[in-house]
């Protein structure tokens, strides 16, 4: 298995918790931005910056993940194309996305920006906080026990 993680918005908070799972397993780890984007010194990351523009670093990483591998994204098309792939993907808040629940995800997410596009105000998601870093480390720690 190898960890992708979409780092253009990765919270800084989870960096410490993903970092030590990468150590302890000696995991393989691609960190994939359109910008430095700096999650730890470890011989198992390796670091990706692509070209700047909408979607480049998503492309990335479906180019390169396999069946098996694991992605972290915030990013719900990314998610789904990685289903697509017989891969796993988590969001930052501990969501498991999975064939049985991507596409409500991706049906609710293309309602929420036709609302916007339409000029609807809408609540942006709430913010970050060490709830949901913890309950991203627990299905880290479930998935990464289940493969390792």
């Amino acid at each position: 298995m190898t960890l992708f993680i979409d780092a253009d918005a990765f919270p800084n908070l989870l960096k410490p918790i993903v970092l030590r799972s990468i150590e302890r397993l000696g995991l393989p780890t691609k960190v994939i931005a359109n910008k430095k984007v700096h999650i730890g010194e470890s011989k198992y990351i390796e670091y990706i910056i692509v070209s700047q523009g909408a979607d480049e670093a998503d492309h990335q990483i479906v180019a390169l993940c396999n069946e098996g591998d694991l992605v972290i994204t915030a990013d719900i098309p990314l998610a789904d194309r990685i289903i697509n792939k017989n891969a796993h993907a988590i969001d930052h808040r501990g969501e498991l996305y999975s064939v049985d629940n991507i596409k409500q995800y991706l049906a609710m997410r293309n309602l929420m920006e036709s609302i916007r596009e339409s000029g609807e105000m809408t609540k942006g998601p709430k913010p970050f906080s060490s709830k949901d870093a913890h309950a991203f480390a627990n299905q880290l720690n479930a998935l990464l026990s289940k493969h390792f």
